[in-house]
């Protein structure tokens, strides 16, 4: 047997790396074949490693991982609109185990009381072991599985305050007084984790962007919400889950941060976490005695029953599919790590004659039940994962929009109102980032990630272009910099990014040419903060680049993380809707909003709010949003006077000459000096038809 730590180290890196391959040519899911090589490897298999303390620590984290990474992926407006599905499927899968439970225990494997109600919590609570299989197929967000991470909150939290009380009882504390003093303890828990990690939390990101740095305070504040749940009464696991439900807005779902902490999370700790559970299984022990096997089979049957009967009842009440109930299922009928340590709690228990509360069959029973409800759990997950999957994957498709009085229908695709693709929308189309200003990069880059969306498949170009000259070779080596800095923010983000660093004598000649040598959709560039609009890093060159192309181009500048972002508030002219890039840059916004969790404020026209209403609740039904009337756009400052430090301006602008230009656009220019200097601002110049007369639109910056 290998006991030493290197080597240990060295063979767990061996089968993480193998076993997916494996289980890849047998079409089992990688979990189910991760618990197995524990079973292999460890010394109730081939005796061939010890399960040293790194098992412990590892596995531990590994299991605060999987929640932590379940509360974070979470898309909270959609919690907040399945809290009520949530909490019903969460009672029903916590109370029909339990109810069942309870006299399997008492008359089925004869056990006493406490030991009954402590098999019953075991029963009705559960872990997300097979949650990683929905991650791996994009249904983080879904109802479904949004359903099934809130019902299990629900359960382990109701379980975890009968474990106590039972405890309690067992020992003789079960008094007044210790009810009291743990509702104390769960109410400090409570302030700390919710009033105090999110100042905490948004005072960190302003301060610190450094991802490294950041990946350690966000790895920080789990593990230390963890040990306050223990230290609590609570279970260190549901620590991890709140947490990563208090930092899910500040963490956008596409960033170099949410995919750090994934891959470290699914490369290491949570494979660690699997074999350690693998390896606590003894097989020969399982089968010594014909009671073993009875109370084997019963546990395992009761638990993947009832759990099944709570997924089938949730699905009747709340009019689900089928496959919505496999995935319910999927998700809900594993048994991991909360039941070992419920159970170690009942083997340390002693009762009135000196006997544990649990005894060896029982303990072995939970054990076969941990290796049962795992396999079924990662099938059933991976089988409902594949459909549901199937069905998400359906086109879109897109229903004409109402026509303004006078102006004909809008569709989705066409001539007006399009640059929408149907079935894919902006899936496959690459942006621009002119990059100039190092200190500005990150923010560029980020806004760029955000806008492009989830599961889009399209790069982004990063572009920077120096002016030739005395000093062009040291222009050029800090283009060089800034440019691996991007490509850097990419990378860690898992987006394909494409770098020119260009020579020339004119910066908006070189930018436009380089834009439609590219080919790119869009133009993202920066207005970094200094005196006035005029210190910004393009300059007077804005004007050039505007009037040069009837692509969309996007103007930004933050004064803080756009991860902090709280809110968006977008100011719409009248006919916006009239231009061609209407539905490109709405989409864009939505994925903003969507990925951040944060609110977004439409001012606009009645009728080009009810386009945008219509767009939003078709294609991203939870993101949250208000539509605030603003007919007049002179009455702009008025519907924009309620802007805070935190939130974004967006201002949709036109180019003189098209359908949504006014005069009063005029005025833009002094009034973004005068009045939102102060602010986080994305100015939008929207596409339009490419045989669009010449535009002679004045200066925005002065």
């Amino acid at each position: 047997m290998i006991t030493d730590p290197t080597l240990i180290f060295a063979v767990v890196l061996a089968i993480i790396l193998t076993v997916p391959l494996v289980s890849r040519k047998l079409r089992i899911p990688h979990l189910v074949g991760m618990i197995v090589a524990g079973v292999l490897v460890g010394e109730h298999g081939l005796g061939l490693l010890a399960r040293d303390s790194s098992f412990e620590l590892f596995g531990k984290v590994g299991l605060y991982y999987i929640m932590f990474l379940a509360s974070l992926e979470l898309d909270m407006e959609g919690l907040r609109k399945n809290r009520r599905r949530g909490i019903v499927f969460g009672i029903l899968t916590f109370l029909i185990p339990f109810a069942v439970g309870l006299p399997v225990g008492l008359w089925v494997l004869r056990l006493g009381l406490p030991a009954a109600l402590l098999l019953s919590c075991i029963l009705a609570s559960h872990t997300l072991v097979s949650y990683p299989i929905a991650g791996r197929y994009g249904l983080g967000r879904t109802d479904c599985v949004t359903i099934a991470v809130c019902g299990t909150m629900i359960a382990l939290l109701l379980a975890l305050v009968i474990l106590a009380v039972i405890a309690a009882g067992v020992e003789g504390r079960l008094e007044p007084s210790f009810l009291v003093w743990m509702g104390v303890r769960t109410g400090i828990y409570a302030v700390i984790i919710f009033l105090g990690y999110p100042r905490l939390t948004r005072w960190f990101f302003k301060r610190y962007g450094d991802n490294i740095t950041q990946f350690i305070f966000v790895m920080t504040l789990m593990i230390l919400s963890a040990a306050l749940a223990d230290a609590a009464g609570l279970e260190g696991l549901l620590g991890a889950f709140l947490a990563g439900l208090v930092l899910n807005r500040y963490i956008p779902h596409v960033s170099p941060l949410m995919n750090r902490i994934e891959f470290v999370g699914n490369a290491l700790f949570i494979p660690y976490f699997l074999i350690g559970v693998g390896m606590l299984i003894n097989i020969s022990a399982l089968w010594q005695s014909f009671a073993g096997i009875v109370v084997i089979a019963v546990m395992l049957i009761t638990a993947l029953a009832t759990k099944w009967a709570a997924a089938w009842l949730t699905q009747k009440s709340l009019h689900l599919k089928g496959y919505e109930r496999e995935m319910l299922f999927g998700l809900s009928s594993a048994h991991a790590a909360g039941a070992l340590a419920m159970v170690m709690v009942g083997t340390r228990l002693m009762q009135a004659d000196g006997m544990p509360l649990m005894d060896d069959n029982v303990m072995n029973g939970v054990v076969a039940m941990i290796l049962g409800s795992c396999i079924v759990s990662s099938v059933a997950t991976e089988h409902a994962a594949f459909r549901t999957a199937k069905k998400e994957a359906s086109p879109y498709r897109p229903t004409p929009n109402p026509s303004r009085e006078g102006r004909g229908a809008l569709p989705l695709t066409g001539a007006r109102g399009g640059g929408l693709q149907e079935g894919t929308g902006l899936l496959g189309d690459s942006l621009m980032v002119a990059i100039n200003n190092p200190d500005n990069v990150d923010d560029l880059m980020n806004t760029a990630i955000l806008m492009r969306g989830p599961k889009a498949t399209g790069e982004i170009v990063a572009l920077h272009v120096s002016i030739d000259g005395a000093d062009s070779e040291r222009r050029q080596e800090r283009g060089r910099e800034n440019l691996r800095r991007a490509a850097a923010i990419g990378a860690s983000a898992d987006v394909p990014v494409v770098t020119q660093n260009r020579l020339g004598t004119n910066p908006a000649g070189s930018i436009l040419h380089a834009f439609k040598e590219a080919d790119a959709k869009e133009l993202i560039l920066g207005l970094h903060q200094k005196r006035n609009f005029a210190d910004s890093f393009l300059g007077t060159t804005l004007n050039h680049i505007v009037e040069g192309t009837h692509r969309q181009v996007v103007i930004v500048k933050h004064l803080m993380p756009v991860n902090v972002v709280h809110r968006l508030v977008v100011a719409i002219p009248a006919e916006a809707e009239s231009e061609l890039g209407f539905y490109r840059w709405l989409e864009r916004l939505c994925n903003i909003g969507e990925q951040l969790g944060c609110r977004a404020d439409f001012h606009g026209h009645p009728q080009t709010l009810r386009l945008v209403s219509d767009y939003i609740r078709t294609r991203h039904p939870n993101m949250r949003f208000q539509l605030i009337d603003m007919p007049d756009w002179n009455d702009l400052l008025t519907t924009t006077e309620n802007l805070s430090f935190d939130h974004l301006f967006v201002l949709v602008s036109a180019r003189r000459g098209s359908l949504s230009w006014q005069p009063s656009f005029d005025n833009l220019p002094t009034q973004l000096m005068k009045y939102f200097m102060g602010n986080s601002l994305m100015i939008i110049y929207p596409e339009q038809r490419s045989d669009a007369p010449s535009t002679t639109f004045t200066n925005p910056i002065p």
